[in-house]
């Protein structure tokens, strides 16, 4: 954004400024950094930060009438008889807004930027931290603890923009809301939501989730890790594994065994926090994809837990856990999308580039047959995400279209990735070009937040009404 129609911009925003506080709206306000970026706060305390050669629009968040005003997810503009008789498809201008502030920070602060954090499995903090100021670090939490209170369709925009830039990235903040963040805002009490959300809300602290054991994947109900009160104190031990954030991030919510004897109904959830006696964290596992990213153990010897850290009634853990996977599914689906999208884009920008023959690759049909293909999955995988999505906003049951949708979007990123590497030929398979990158971080979505065969599984259980 050059300097000229950066002041015109500064100018607009300062006459609309002026004109909500005239109607008594809740106002905009502005700050130019020394380095000429410009903060916009609209929403809370939460800025977007402009940069000055993204060559994007300005963008402020919405003003609201609350937490969960329907101009979030319908356009406010008056419908035709047409429109009315058919489908929309068509985000709202808030919707619109959200989106584009999520690609404006993946164009500027992603990308090539995250390749030496990758090659070094290296967290990249200072990038991360970058988030939390953003609100996208709190964009499903309620405006009364610190979050952004939006829906759930602009909420999967934003995990596909990060994750078209970064993988690693993406699921650190998709895990941190989707799981930990979202179970607390969901079930637990109110003291629990204003000790622990408004710090994950800002970024201040990162949040990891503990249902996966290694012994008890697919099968969650048959986890081991238990929980014992004794004096007015829960006792937990055991372990969980393959948890995202587990090393970096400061609270968790782990689901323990209260019960011997009740299966699934003998699980409870509990949030604990990084310095408790007796939990620690294992050391990052070596990853094939999402080198940035932090995966690791949680680990659990005689660790003490307050009573009071109790989510919900004892017994309802299972119960919680499933719903919480209900959204997270859908964010790791919007995160399939998200790669298949990168992989579509290096894949075009590649044809484009080289020759052969004396043409470009662009010009040989048959690999304009397999973009059109890629084309066709990641577009078919984003409604069917954006479906399950607008569900979930509904109210409506969405555990069905979240299985439809992590389905496909993951199956159709590798399907991407491994296209985009084959139109790459040898240059795909070295790691200066990015697709080798996406490629293997693409694999993961179609293990994680329960595999491919286990979403099969589910959306045949709710075909043939199998209870």
């Amino acid at each position: 954004m050059s300097d000229e129609t950066m002041q015109e911009e500064l100018e607009r925003l300062k006459a609309e400024n002026a004109a909500l506080k005239a109607r008594g709206s809740r106002a905009v306000s502005l700050k130019v950094s020394e380095k000429g970026g410009v903060s916009v706060y609209g929403l809370g305390r939460f800025p977007v930060t402009l940069y000055r050669n993204s060559g994007r629009s300005c963008w402020k968040w919405p003003a609201r009438s609350g937490p969960s005003s329907p101009s979030t997810r319908r356009s406010s503009r008056p419908r035709s008889r047409a429109e009315d008789a058919a489908v929309d498809f068509e985000l709202s201008e808030d919707q619109q807004r959200v989106r584009q502030v999520a690609r404006d920070f993946a164009d500027a602060e992603l990308g090539d930027k995250i390749a030496p954090y990758d090659e070094r499995h290296e967290f990249p903090h200072e990038i991360v931290r970058k988030l939390g100021p953003l609100g996208f670090m709190g964009v499903l939490v309620p405006e009364e603890y610190g979050g952004a209170g939006l829906d759930y369709v602009s909420y999967a925009l934003i995990v596909e923009e990060l994750n078209r830039g970064d993988a690693s990235v993406g699921i650190t903040m998709w895990a941190h809301n989707s799981l930990c963040t979202n179970h607390i805002a969901s079930w637990a009490s109110p003291a629990q939501k204003a000790a622990y959300l408004p710090r994950l809300a800002s970024g201040a602290v990162l949040g990891a989730w503990g249902l996966t054991e290694p012994a008890s994947g697919s099968d969650a109900a048959a986890l081991r890790t238990r929980a014992e009160l004794r004096d007015g104190w829960w006792v937990l031990n055991g372990s969980k594994a393959f948890i995202t954030n587990a090393s970096v991030g400061g609270i968790a919510v782990v689901m323990a065994r209260t019960e011997s004897d009740k299966g699934s109904k003998g699980i409870s959830a509990f949030v604990l926090e990084k310095g408790m006696l007796g939990f620690t964290a294992g050391r990052p596992y070596r990853k094939l994809g999402l080198h940035a990213s932090d995966t690791a153990e949680l680990i659990f010897e005689d660790a003490q837990v307050p009573a009071a850290n109790l989510i919900g009634e004892r017994g309802m853990g299972f119960v919680q856990a499933i719903k919480v996977l209900e959204g997270g599914r859908i964010a790791m689906a919007a995160m399939a999308v998200g790669i298949a999208q990168a992989a579509l884009d290096q894949a075009v920008k590649y044809m484009k580039q080289r020759t052969a023959f004396g043409r470009t690759l662009a010009e040989f049909n048959g690999l304009q047959g397999m973009i059109a293909d890629i084309a066709t999955d990641v577009e078919t995988a984003r409604l069917l995400t954006l479906q399950a999505a607008y569900l979930k906003d509904a109210g409506r049951p969405a555990m069905h279209a979240a299985a439809m949708a992590k389905l496909f979007a993951s199956e159709a990123a590798m399907k991407a990735a491994s296209k985009a590497v084959q139109i790459h030929g040898g240059a795909g398979y070295i790691t200066e070009f990015p697709v080798e990158r996406i490629f293997r971080d693409a694999k993961l979505t179609e293990i994680g937040e329960g595999t491919s065969e286990i979403q099969r599984l589910v959306i045949a259980r709710e075909i043939l009404q199998l209870g």
